[in-house]
């Protein structure tokens, strides 16, 4: 085939045969084994391979520290022995061991875990583990420990399964265009594609499947780690009743309650036996 370099469809061929290499490379992408026992939520999104995990990581920490800063200059940042810190970070090494299985590169994370003093009911786990709790979502709801470990497994999940990697070569694709894609692809300058983007790691929406996964994955680590993923569902009927109407900002790209409820019920005999050997451990 002839190539013409004022053509526009010549011009997009090398963008064309990126994506294809893409499409055919497994080893861009996690895949859960077929014997594995829990959930079964399919492979990481073929966008996220889009964007190189270490860069995205390495904006997330300095977000992660600035954020942190901005706690303490507001004496909003919980220190190490308050109680609700001590809590959240007993609970973390019981359940980050067994983000392995979901991503390797989880064990070269420098995990964190904090709390921000803040009425808002929300909690996040951005890349590279940097997991934030708001002092709303836990005195708002008096949650339970198995309740608070559904909400901890919710958010790493989201950060083992590279949500917010697959966004943002989402935004870029769709945003910019498909100049802007090639030069994700490696044909042009890829630092400049993750600086615009990597502003919005602390507000990136996550798309209904992204949340319905996490739902998944984060109530089978919690099951793991020894605490009852039945608990999902009291969990969303306190939030659905602290909505009142609106729902917190924690739920704003959710699915409904109902929804995911009945996917919990669903999905609760696969991860029932994983809970009942962690306690007969």
């Amino acid at each position: 085939m002839t190539n013409h370099p004022d053509c526009l469809c010549c011009q997009r061929r090398p963008l064309l045969q990126g994506m294809a290499v893409l499409l055919l490379s497994p080893g861009l992408v996690l895949a859960q084994g077929d014997d594995r026992e829990g959930v079964d939520v399919g492979r990481n999104s073929l966008f996220s391979s889009l964007v190189p995990a270490e860069t995205v990581e390495q904006s997330a920490a300095q977000q992660y520290a600035e954020m942190l800063q901005q706690a303490a200059a507001q004496d909003a940042l919980g220190g190490k022995n308050h109680p609700q810190v001590r809590r959240l970070r007993a609970m973390a090494q019981r359940v980050i061991p067994h983000a392995m299985g979901w991503n390797p590169r989880a064990r070269n994370w420098r995990w964190e875990v904090n709390l921000i003093g803040s009425r808002q009911v929300n909690a996040f786990c951005m890349p590279g583990g940097k997991i934030a709790f708001y002092s709303g979502i836990l005195d708002q709801l008096q949650l339970t420990d198995d309740e608070v470990a559904t909400v901890m497994g919710h958010e790493i999940a989201h950060a083992l399964r590279e949500h917010a990697r697959a966004r943002m070569a989402k935004n870029a694709a769709t945003g910019i265009g498909a100049n802007l894609l090639s030069n994700v692809l490696g044909l042009g300058q890829l630092g400049q594609t993750v600086t615009s983007y990597g502003a919005q790691l602390l507000t990136l929406q996550f798309s209904r499947k992204d949340e319905s996964d996490a739902d998944l994955v984060g109530m089978e680590l919690a099951a793991r780690a020894g605490f009852d993923p039945r608990a999902g569902v009291t969990l969303w009927q306190k939030m659905a009743a602290a909505s009142r109407g609106a729902p917190p900002q924690w739920l704003s790209t959710h699915p409904s309650g109902n929804t995911r409820i009945a996917d919990i019920q669903a999905n609760l005999p696969k991860v029932l036996p994983l809970y009942a050997r962690s306690r007969n451990k």
